[in-house]
């Protein structure tokens, strides 16, 4: 196979059908531009979302009076539990401490005795940072012998939870309609180029050239348009993200920064739809006679 005639076609197909052309890269950039305010807009969620996960603790509150012994064998089996990644002991006099630079008041001096009792704060490892995980931690602990009271942001959990799930749902959804629309754009252009060539495709096919011959000009047409597209569009996200964000707030745009790889990405996920775009339409409509 000629690869300067697959270029030459490929080029051609842009001149024979310019309009529908210029139509499918804008509307491939346009689709990867919601594409990548989508994906922006759940990465960082994800990311707000994992911080707000890593300071949910459980807090066990040990049965008085205890001894160091006792405040020993209840640590080493808390840390032995499945889920949890640290257990830290509160004495009672750090508890006052904390309390005081909380609350700006010292409660032994308000209650004339110190009331706090010693506990553990408990970290989770990252796989039991929901609300199941929680939850499961939190009812070994309560079988524990020498706690007396165990709490924990369960209704934070569970919110976290629900929105995740629903966040990722429409994102999803989103994403495949738009990829979609993108597609079938594509497809539809190709199918115009095809019927512009459909006599010096039915002349190759009667001298024999290949069917991979035939089709890969319009193949390569798509993942160009598709290319064209995601350049477009990763070079307008990149503006955004990286340098009008700016204008806006400092803060911001350091928030808002997206690794290289993201813009890559675009551009490659730009090619992809044109190539699948263009393989429906070249599958379709350009079948051997006796295909069918």
């Amino acid at each position: 196979m000629s690869l300067s005639y697959t270029l030459r076609e490929s080029i051609s197909g842009f001149t024979r059908t310019k309009l529908s052309s210029t139509i499918s890269i804008i509307t491939i950039c346009i689709s990867l531009l919601l594409l990548g305010v989508f994906a922006t807009i759940t990465i960082h969620a994800s990311r707000f979302i994992e911080t707000i996960r890593n300071r949910v603790e459980l807090e066990a509150f040990i049965q008085e009076p205890v001894t160091a012994e006792e405040i020993s064998d209840i640590a080493k089996a808390v840390v032995s539990f499945e889920g949890v990644e640290k257990a830290v002991f509160i004495s009672k006099e750090e508890a006052a401490q904390i309390f005081k630079q909380e609350f700006g008041e010292d409660i032994t001096t308000v209650l004339d005795f110190n009331p706090l009792p010693p506990s553990f704060k408990i970290s989770l490892q990252p796989e039991a940072r929901t609300a199941a995980g929680a939850q499961a931690v939190y009812d070994r602990l309560r079988d524990l012998k020498g706690i007396e009271n165990v709490v924990y942001r369960r209704a934070l959990l569970e919110l976290i939870d629900t929105r995740a799930v629903a966040v990722n749902r429409v994102t999803l959804g989103l994403g495949i309609l738009i990829s979609l629309s993108a597609i079938l754009l594509v497809s539809n252009t190709i199918r115009l180029a095809i019927y512009a060539k459909r006599k010096l495709i039915r002349t190759m096919e009667l001298v024999g050239a290949t069917w991979a011959f035939i089709r890969m000009p319009f193949l390569l047409e798509g993942v160009v348009q598709g290319l064209l597209g995601g350049i477009l569009a990763s070079g307008i996200l990149c503006l955004v993200i990286e340098h009008a964000v700016r204008f806006a707030s400092t803060e911001l745009a350091g928030y808002a920064h997206m690794e290289t790889v993201f813009y890559i990405l675009v551009v490659v996920a730009g090619a992809a739809l044109g190539l699948v775009g263009s393989l429906i339409s070249v599958m379709r409509f350009i079948r051997p006679a006796n295909s069918g």
